[in-house]
């Protein structure tokens, strides 16, 4: 029996036998600050709106012409360049692995700055990439010379440059990216921007991308507001994005995510004051939590990044008062003892200070 019942087990793939699973927090009840979520939903009169423009969708019928109408409004949207595409994905998630599984050629490799958002080294091992990361600086800025010399050495197909960063929350130097950039396309390879923290930084690569035949620019609608939506896209010269198109499922976007994210653009003002009332609070957060004491580092994001005495500590006593954070000091060196917590509404904030300041 024991055998007939591990057979089964003998057709996965050894590297993914030996996977951990992307783990996703149960908040249950509690305030649910760990996964950068924008806090707010919508007014009531538009949920009534979007609940009425839902149920008149034909969802007998595969999705038809209104994904493209969708890319045409994310283009006027993103104020995307002219002589580009744009290619939407079921979150940066699919977008991400369908770039991997497009330049899966033998030998070829992803390489990034860490720590940094777990999907580029997860998706490059799956489609059978190598994955080579390099070590931010100590206050996590690029470390040009060390970028350098891996992509010299590694000659990698895709770079991705996060901006701002997650979990670090930090843009990087415009001057290192533009050297990496250059460096990356004399290497023949490309370079990804990732923007998905977009809403909340202060600057924005897409009036750069234009100079550069290599350089993709992604984003998400995740931190925009409609992270149950589950829509991403990515903006490029047109003959690059219609060779990564090629690899992308047909009907990945389906009739519910391009007429929630078509009506969350048509009411983008809303969401912009949404952006703006956390970008407010991620002011408040930062200076509260210098007052504290802990070790506060820049944000460019919805999130903030921390340093405690003890975080795993830190973190079990915010849960047991109801307060569900991050808990990143295990990820990479680098994050020794941190913590990253998603800026909320008033309401949680005030809790998570509250929390905080007992768990301290």
């Amino acid at each position: 029996m024991s055998d007939a019942v591990s057979m089964p087990l003998n057709c996965i793939r050894d590297d993914v036998l030996a996977m951990h699973a992307y783990v996703v927090q149960d908040a249950g009840d509690m305030v649910k600050l760990d996964a950068m979520e924008n806090p707010y939903t919508l007014p009531a009169e538009l949920q009534t709106k979007l609940g009425e423009r839902l149920g008149q969708l034909a969802l007998n019928r595969y999705p038809g012409g209104r994904v493209n109408e969708l890319r045409e409004a994310l283009a006027s949207y993103a104020g995307m360049p002219e002589g580009f595409e744009l290619m939407l994905g079921n979150g940066s998630d699919e977008l991400i692995s369908l770039l991997a599984l497009a330049c899966a050629k033998p030998g070829a490799s992803v390489l990034a700055p860490v720590p940094g958002f777990v999907m580029y080294a997860m998706s490059a091992q799956l489609q059978g990439l190598a994955f080579h990361g390099v070590p931010l600086t100590a206050d996590f800025e690029l470390d040009t010379p060390a970028m350098l010399a891996a992509i010299a050495q590694h000659r990698p197909a895709i770079v991705y440059l996060a901006y701002p960063n997650n979990p670090t929350a930090n843009l990087w130097s415009v001057d290192s990216m533009l050297a990496i950039i250059e460096a990356t396309g004399q290497a023949g390879g490309l370079v990804v921007v990732d923007e998905a923290y977009q809403p909340f930084a202060s600057d924005s690569f897409i009036h750069r991308i234009a100079n550069h035949s290599h350089v993709l620019l992604m984003r998400t609608l995740s931190k925009f507001g409609l992270a149950g939506v589950r829509l991403g896209y990515m903006i490029g010269p047109k003959a690059l994005v219609h060779e990564v198109d090629k690899v992308r499922p047909p009907y990945n976007i389906s009739v519910l995510n391009c007429e929630c994210a078509l009506f969350a653009l048509a009411h983008a003002p809303a969401f912009a004051a949404q952006a703006q009332a956390i970008k407010a609070q991620r002011e408040m957060l930062l200076q509260a939590l210098a007052e504290l004491g802990v070790r506060v580092f820049p944000s460019q994001a919805n999130m903030v990044l921390i340093r405690v005495t003890n975080a795993t500590e830190t973190f079990e006593r915010l849960k047991k008062q109801g307060v569900l954070i991050k808990n990143v000091s295990k990820m990479h060196p680098l994050l020794a003892e941190c913590l990253r917590l998603t800026v909320g509404t008033p309401e949680e904030n005030q809790r998570l200070l509250l929390a905080l300041k007992e768990a301290l």
